[in-house]
Parts: structure tokens; sequence; C-alpha cells
């Protein structure tokens, strides 16, 4: 699954370090993420979508 996670920390100025406290991960989750090596629970995804005010759509893109 591709996402955006690195645009919306990025445009927050937020490390992976502060982003991963915020959200009650690791940094090593975040970092996963980001490079499409994990994909999170749907209740982190949810959570991550309300943290940055937006759809869960904007963040996760789904392809085959």
């Amino acid at each position: 699954m591709q996402n955006q996670l690195r645009v919306y920390r990025s445009m927050t100025n937020l490390t992976q370090e502060e982003l991963a406290e915020k959200l009650g991960i690791t940094r090593q989750t975040v970092l996963a993420i980001e490079k499409e090596r994990y994909d999170p629970s749907l209740e982190l995804a949810f959570k991550m979508a309300r943290f940055f005010k937006v759809r869960i759509e904007d963040i996760f893109q789904y392809e085959k």
C-alpha cells in the first residue's frame, strides 16, 4: 500500500521520533510505514488520519 505519511509528517515539521511519540508507536514503525514495508492496522491508520486532520485515503492509497 502506498502512503503519503512522510509528506504529512514533513508538512508538520515533525521528526519520525516525535510523530511516533504522539501516536504511541515506535520510530521504527513510522520508518517502516514510510518505506512501505509495513501496513498499519486500521486503528493506527485512523489515528494517523485524525492526527493530521485528513481522511485515511489522503494518507494511504491501495494498489493491487
